[in-house]
Parts: structure tokens; sequence; C-alpha cells
């Protein structure tokens, strides 16, 4: 159960890792659903705040941070799921 002060995602935020839940490893995305590169001040909040982690460099552009879900993340956007879930039973 989350507690009442702790910090909750943007909806941005909350979609960017929720895409993380289907992929191997839970790798998060580079870009949005149009192609649009994920805004990298999202991503650096994401991981300030313990959802998501730097996974490997990438030869090809270094300046991408491929991330995925950690465990606080995944369990974060499990448990919203839930959350809404019972909301509308």
């Amino acid at each position: 159960m989350p507690r009442e002060d702790a910090p909750r995602p943007t909806p941005a935020q909350r979609k960017w890792l929720h895409r993380g839940l289907t992929q191997a490893g839970g790798k998060l995305p580079l870009f949005d659903e149009v192609g649009r590169r994920v805004s990298s001040r999202m991503v650096q909040s994401c991981i300030a705040r313990g959802w998501a982690e730097p996974w490997f460099a990438n030869p090809l552009k270094p300046d991408w941070l491929v991330c995925r879900l950690t465990a606080e993340g995944r369990r974060l956007i499990s448990g919203r799921r839930a959350e809404q879930a019972q909301l509308h039973s």
C-alpha cells in the first residue's frame, strides 16, 4: 500500500511506466506511441523517485538512456491498476 505522502506519478509518467509491464525485463520505451522521443526530464524524474533505473548503455546512441522498471515502479503501476479495478467494482 503506498504511503499517503509518497510522490505519485503524473499521467504521462504512469503511461510510460505502464508500458514497461509488458516488455521483456520491464524495458521502458524510448519513444511514445506516435514516435516522439520520451522526455528526458520525465525519465530522470522517474529514476529519481525509484520507479525506473538505467539498464544499459546504447552504443549506437550514447545520449539515449535505456531504462527498465524497478520493483518499486512495477509495484506502483500494478497496485494502481488494482486500486482502479476496486473503485469500478
